[in-house]
């Protein structure tokens, strides 16, 4: 097939990697067994470092970015898939080292491939994207982890009106938790307090140094922002609860001590989205269809054209972007 699509692509720039679009055609994709027409992918913080340049996220290029994708099935060589089968892709190297979801068509590996929940449409299924189900992992570590428990303690969600944090909010909050949210920015409370939040911290209390141990508050917390934030909410963590850790949007150090650790037992819970297993991600994904209001969703995200990536990037880099955006491929 030789009709040419946009995909926004990262390329070599005089040895910096720089993002613009570029016309493909299917022959120009990878060799991978199934041929998806993708509808909707999505605006993560690891999109819009690698568009605007300011984190060097591709490992080869070219690189098609955006690390999520939904469709539907076109071609495939594999017996798990077909033609007109709806599916979605979050992670599995999608934008670092294989091409990602901002291209009309897309070709993949088998092993990808995530079956649409009937409980979705495609749309829905990326205003969630990563982050939502980055979030659903979260929520599905620190109830295994069994410190936290309904009507029980207060839950803390930082970077709360992000993408992560939204959804964490949400699903914490239809699950029985008492949810505090974390935010620098006092206009995002009634939006936070309508997904269920009950109370708030200022950020910056939790980005300045603080002591090894503090104050007594947290049952559990989901981070998406580490460095000195992570380490406050780990030092103000109750004894025996648990901080589920995804993201690094205030930085990649963590400058704490071991002290919250040996001396209250509190555990810190690293959650990886990218090379999940199969299994959890279905959990994940039953959690978000069991919990997840559709009105809620819909107050999350928005959605805006593949036109639109090269700001949007910038927008979610510098923190103004709030909830999730979904971008129309097509459009």
């Amino acid at each position: 097939m030789t009709e040419t699509f946009r995909a926004m692509m990262i390329v070599d720039h005089d040895g910096k990697p720089k993002a613009e679009f570029r016309d493909l055609t299917q022959a120009d994709l990878p060799d991978h067994d199934v041929l998806v027409e993708v509808a909707y992918s999505t605006v993560n913080f690891k999109d819009g470092l690698a568009i605007s340049g300011k984190g060097r996220i591709a490992r080869r290029l070219p690189m098609v970015a955006g690390i999520d994708l939904a469709g539907t099935v076109v071609e495939s060589r594999s017996p798990d898939w077909a033609a007109g089968d709806k599916v979605i892709v979050n992670g599995w190297g999608l934008s670092e080292t294989e091409w990602g979801g901002y291209s009309r068509f897309q070709r993949l590996k088998p092993q990808w491939l995530t079956r649409l929940p009937a409980d979705f449409t495609m749309e829905q299924a990326m205003a969630v994207g990563t982050a939502g189900y980055t979030a659903a992992l979260c929520v599905l570590a620190l109830e295994d982890w069994g410190t936290i428990r309904p009507g029980e303690g207060e839950v803390l969600v930082t970077g709360a009106a992000g993408g992560v944090g939204s959804t964490a909010v949400a699903l914490l909050s239809a699950g029985g938790y008492r949810v505090t949210a974390a935010t620098g920015r006092p206009e995002t409370h009634d939006y936070l307090a309508g997904l269920g939040a009950s109370g708030f911290v200022d950020r910056a209390a939790l980005a300045e140094k603080g002591g090894a141990l503090q104050k007594e508050r947290w049952a559990g917390a989901v981070d998406s922002v580490g460095s000195t934030t992570l380490a406050n909410v780990l030092a103000q963590t109750a004894y025996g609860g648990a901080v589920a850790a995804c993201g690094l949007a205030g930085g990649m150090d963590l400058p704490a001590t071991v002290m919250p650790h040996i001396l209250r037992s509190v555990a810190l819970l690293g959650v990886d989205s990218v090379m999940a297993p199969q299994t959890r991600r279905d959990r994940a994904w039953d959690v978000l269809a069991r919990r997840l209001d559709k009105a809620h969703l819909a107050s999350i995200a928005r959605t805006e054209p593949l036109s639109a990536l090269p700001q949007l990037a910038q927008d979610i880099v510098a923190g103004r972007i709030r909830g999730r955006v979904v971008i129309d491929i097509s459009a």
